[in-house]
């Protein structure tokens, strides 16, 4: 009718924020994990070679000219705390466990034994193919979408069935856009800078169409470089509430 027409693209504009007290709760728990004694080891050797090569770089080059060196670093330090068998080094060869992974799996089978769906969020691609092979050994039931994933679509419709009960996603590639209410739990298994960026993951599930309460699991190893980007994340956070710039 002409009076929908008229109405239809305020209609379409509803932001999350206009409805937010239409959406149930979202209980969001932190769970921080003790690395193994062979992954300390790794990180803070990691840690003692990186920072050294990140000083020399300084004194050469600057600190605004060494930013890619920086980047790497940091980026080593958090593929250690996520699995050591992300980390292209021979120090990382004959470290074999993984706290964070194990730690994943401690959470996640309880979950799914309790009937909940669930949404796994990673950075790392090789990281959600590691997480997919325990998944196969456990026999639990999951997709795995990427950036190479073709028909993202096809595997919406199919969790969204209900029959599936994880589905692993790159942050990258499926923080947004995506309708998956067919879940009620989001983890986090690794950390962003941006607090937006996993937010919006997030909203994958708590989003308009949500029934239920939706719990969300940040998982972060102790003592490393992922609780400083935790802190971080807590500090951009207060200072959005407060109004001030980053």
């Amino acid at each position: 009718s002409s009076d929908l027409q008229r109405i239809a693209p305020v209609l379409l504009r509803r932001t999350k924020q206009a409805v937010l007290h239409d959406l149930p709760d979202k209980i969001e728990t932190i769970h921080r994990v003790e690395l193994s004694a062979q992954q300390k080891d790794l990180y803070e050797a990691v840690r003692a070679a990186m920072d050294k090569r990140v000083q020399e770089e300084i004194s050469v080059k600057g600190a605004e000219r060494s930013q890619i060196m920086i980047l790497d670093a940091l980026l080593k330090l958090r593929q250690v705390c996520c699995d050591p068998r992300l980390l292209k080094l021979d120090a990382a060869k004959n470290v074999t466990e993984s706290a964070k992974l194990d730690a994943l799996m401690e959470v996640l089978i309880p979950l799914i034994e309790d009937g909940r769906r669930v949404l796994l969020f990673s950075q790392f691609t090789q990281m959600l193919a590691l997480i997919q092979e325990r998944l196969t050994e456990e026999k639990i039931g999951h997709l795995l979408l990427t950036g190479q994933t073709e028909d993202r679509q096809a595997l919406v419709h199919e969790f969204q069935k209900g029959n599936t009960p994880v589905f692993l996603i790159s942050l990258k590639a499926g923080g947004v856009g995506l309708n998956l209410t067919a879940a009620d739990t989001v983890i986090h298994y690794d950390p962003w800078w941006n607090p937006a960026v996993e937010d919006q993951a997030t909203d994958r599930a708590h989003r308009i169409g949500q029934d239920k309460p939706v719990m969300v699991y940040r998982i972060v190893a102790k003592d490393t470089i992922e609780e400083e980007i935790l802190a971080s994340m807590k500090l951009t956070l207060e200072k959005l509430k407060a109004g001030k710039p980053n």
